[in-house]
């Protein structure tokens, strides 16, 4: 970026993509949210299947990511950044619609089922799986064109860690919100055993019409390209993106930050479950449960709750860091979360995984940061592909799992993700190291 580009200031632009971070994160979390719902109103007759079914909804979102990632930068190349935005935001009203029609063609035609093995699975199932991953591609369309451009558009005061924590902390708040919607407005406070394949459909064509609503104003908008951070089109890149190591040694990073995090906000509560039937009963300041907006919360689903809220603590905080620089910040979180783990696995104490989300929360922006750092016209591209490294989302908790189901416990698979946090302190002490330059 040259002088002149640097003393621009991007701060409606800047704003524009902090609110559709705030989408990504609250359709992510909404999109898993519907897993129990849909668990009781799609597949009631799957037998022993229902979980297995039932995580496919979460897998084929992950799975998006690396499917469409490049497809996301080559066209941020063609189309430019506000195009590409607009572009993803319409594939995101597509797959609200298919959601919508999961629904309506599960009412229209409720003899029209699957059968695998002792499941019977409606095949609106199936159509809500495709929905589910066209919208976790357009969120990774919309993220290509996010996390850069949230590097690049500088504003005054802040460095690119910066701007990008207050995105991520943007995206937490989508993601705290999330359940609150999907239990208590979209369900009406229903228990999961209550609730019908009709009382989708609403929601859906509501969020459709939301997201109808965003994509014309962003058309509306001036989000001018930033010149230095993509090819232009027709150009020929010189080099292979995976060229550069401290790119493709933090799409690795990347897969097990995501891995880690979803793997204690997913599992967690399970290893709390767990250690309640072994032990005595957990209580927060000497309650069993809680009720927070008339939700009533017991204390494993709880811990889940206080890890995902400190990773929005650390997310606000972090977006006041503008002194430290990246790699100083992925040291100490990475330090910090492996010690909580390794005292969480030494104690069996679930209690010491949930203040790692404090750590967790900065991490995402510290190795993108380092990642993209000197690629000049290949930043756009190497965005794409750094999407990769997000399907460790879906890979990592469902290995934690399987391995639980192994040794019959959950303690001892905490070590995953100890294995995760040291890589991801490998990379910010040697990995991002810069070697070769565009």
């Amino acid at each position: 970026m040259n002088q002149h580009e640097k003393q621009i200031s991007y701060l409606g632009p800047f704003i524009t993509l902090v609110f559709l971070f705030f989408v990504v994160g609250f359709l992510t979390t909404a999109n898993g949210q519907f897993q129990g719902p849909l668990k009781t109103a799609f597949l009631q007759y799957a037998g022993d299947l229902k979980n297995t079914f039932a995580t496919l909804i979460t897998f084929s979102w992950f799975l998006a990511y690396p499917l469409t990632g490049r497809a996301g930068s080559s066209w941020v190349t063609k189309y430019g950044y506000k195009g590409t935005l607009v572009r993803g935001l319409f594939i995101m009203i597509l797959g609200l619609f298919i959601f919508f029609l999961s629904s309506w063609f599960t009412l229209q035609f409720p003899d029209a089922k699957v059968q695998i093995a002792s499941a019977t699975i409606p095949s609106g199932f199936f159509i809500f799986l495709a929905g589910s991953f066209v919208v976790g591609a357009s969120a990774t369309i919309l993220q290509v064109v996010i996390n850069p451009y949230l590097v690049a558009c500088t504003v005054k005061g802040t460095q690119a860690i910066q701007r990008l924590a207050i995105g991520g902390s943007s995206n937490s708040i989508g993601t705290t919100i999330a359940p609150f919607f999907v239990t208590g407005i979209v369900f009406g406070g229903l228990s999961m055993e209550e609730v019908q394949v009709s009382q989708l459909m609403l929601p859906f064509a509501a969020l459709g019409i939301v997201m109808l609503t965003v994509a014309l104003v962003v058309m509306k908008l001036s989000l001018p390209d930033i010149e230095g951070t993509k090819a232009e089109a027709g150009e020929k890149l010189e080099k292979s993106i995976w060229s550069f190591r401290h790119l493709t040694l933090g799409v690795i990073a990347i897969f097990f930050y995501v891995g880690v995090e979803v793997a204690i906000g997913a599992n967690i509560n399970l290893y709390a479950i767990e250690q309640e039937t072994l032990n005595a009963p957990f209580t927060f300041f000497g309650h069993s449960s809680l009720t927070l907006f008339g939700i009533n919360f017991a204390i494993p689903a709880f811990m889940a709750t206080l890890y995902w809220g400190g990773m929005l603590i650390g997310r606000l905080v972090g977006s006041s860091l503008s002194k430290v620089p990246p790699r100083v910040q992925l040291v100490i979180t990475t330090v910090s979360a492996t010690v909580l783990t390794i005292l969480a696995i030494i104690m069996n104490n679930p209690w010491m995984l949930v203040a790692a989300g404090l750590f967790h929360s900065i991490m995402w922006g510290a190795i993108f940061t380092l990642s993209i750092s000197k690629l000049g016209k290949y930043t756009s591209v190497a965005s794409g592909v750094f999407m990769i490294g997000v399907v460790g989302g879906a890979i990592l908790p469902l290995l934690q799992g399987m391995l639980a189901d192994v040794i019959s416990g959950w303690r001892w698979t905490w070590f995953i993700v100890v294995f995760g946090e040291l890589f991801m302190l490998y990379y910010a002490l040697a990995g991002s190291r810069v070697r070769q330059s565009a």
